[in-house]
């Protein structure tokens, strides 16, 4: 499989580094689509804070990639949902910490989500 990335500079805006505007995966036999994951922990509880939610659902997408027979390496989109906007920054240092600074395709959006105590949910697109 081989990954592409797409970041024109010219007649498009400029990305800030740790995102990319479009990525192409050629030659991939998979692909896995996981379902917004939130920060819960194997119990169902939320963690208290957002770093610690931030901490799980990073370890959860982890669990559910790795039984496909796959990595956050696969990752090639992410997108995130945040109760408050306030949250992006946080949300954007922890991903790019979780991939290791490889930059994807991503979106960060604002939503009421279905419980308050639930901080952030991401889903991811991962290719193999």
């Amino acid at each position: 499989m081989d990954i592409y990335v797409h970041n024109p500079t010219d007649g498009v805006y400029a990305t800030d580094g740790d995102w990319v505007h479009a990525v192409e995966v050629r030659g991939a036999e998979r692909t896995v689509y996981v379902s917004g994951t939130m920060g819960l922990d194997p119990a169902g509880a939320p963690g208290a804070t957002l770093e610690e939610q931030l901490d799980l659902v990073w370890q959860n997408i982890r669990v559910i990639l790795g039984s496909a027979g796959m990595t956050l390496d696969n990752i090639v989109r992410v997108t995130s949902y945040l109760r408050d906007g306030s949250y992006a920054d946080t949300n954007a240092k922890a991903r790019v910490a979780a991939l290791n600074g490889r930059a994807v395709a991503t979106t960060a959006i604002v939503v009421q989500t279905l419980l308050s105590e639930w901080l952030i949910e991401i889903e991811v697109i991962a290719a193999a």
